[in-house]
């Protein structure tokens, strides 16, 4: 699977032929300035909240690539009500079956609401199961115990977890979840785009080498095969 990153917890997978492109918050990130969105590829979206530092470029590219946008109910009728054509809600416990793959959405422990304060339906996380490989996206979460499901549905090849603490889990509570998953290869997301997340990249990078697991640190714009 090809992995590309676009800052923050904006990150696209490659799968089966389509693209699948997770919270989309580039133009609002200085750090991602360099990355233009109208040249973004996706078939779907998938946005694990409502804040805007996951959706700020979701209507945007959904209407330039007409790409599906796959999310809890209330931030589907968000996405319609700007005039995206191409939507599948799910919530929490549920699974769909793409032309791509299965895609369960699960639970997530944050807050969620959209940029004028309403409500934006509860988090979540997506776990994507395919011929190809299996993912866990956690979306913006404290560590669960309900992360000790993940397996039962997929086995999973990577997780892509919030590794920026304050706001999310951080380094220590995201190597314990990839325990919970049972997952030793995770790209981290959700660090250093504001000061309150910043990271030391090499010091965590250590401590997941410490427990056995591979933490990968990618830069904006760069792509990788996992």
């Amino acid at each position: 699977m090809k992995v590309t990153y676009y800052g923050h917890a904006c990150f696209s997978v490659e799968v089966k032929g389509k693209n699948l492109l997770f919270d989309p918050f580039i133009t609002p990130n200085e750090k991602a300035k360099a990355i233009d969105i109208n040249a973004i590829k996706a078939d779907y979206i998938l946005i694990s909240h409502g804040h805007q530092d996951h959706l700020a470029d979701a209507v945007a590219i959904a209407k330039n690539t007409g790409a599906t946008v796959v999310s809890n109910f209330e931030i589907i009728t968000w996405a319609q009500n700007q005039g995206v054509e191409n939507v599948h809600p799910m919530n929490h416990g549920g699974y769909v079956e793409f032309d791509f793959g299965k895609v369960k959405y699960v639970n997530a422990i944050h807050s969620s609401s959209f940029a004028d304060g309403s409500y934006a339906g509860n988090p979540g996380g997506f776990v994507v199961a395919s011929d190809e490989k299996n993912f866990y996206y956690a979306g913006d979460t404290a560590l669960t115990m309900d992360m000790k499901l993940i397996p039962a549905f997929a086995k999973i090849d990577f997780a892509v977890l919030p590794i920026g603490n304050c706001l999310t889990m951080g380094v220590e509570d995201a190597i314990t979840a990839a325990d919970f998953v049972e997952c030793n290869k995770v790209l981290g997301v959700h660090y250093d785009t504001m000061p309150i997340i910043t990271i030391d990249h090499q010091a965590s990078i250590d401590q997941f080498k410490a427990s056995d697991k591979e933490l990968v640190l990618m830069e904006i714009g760069e792509s990788k095969d996992f």
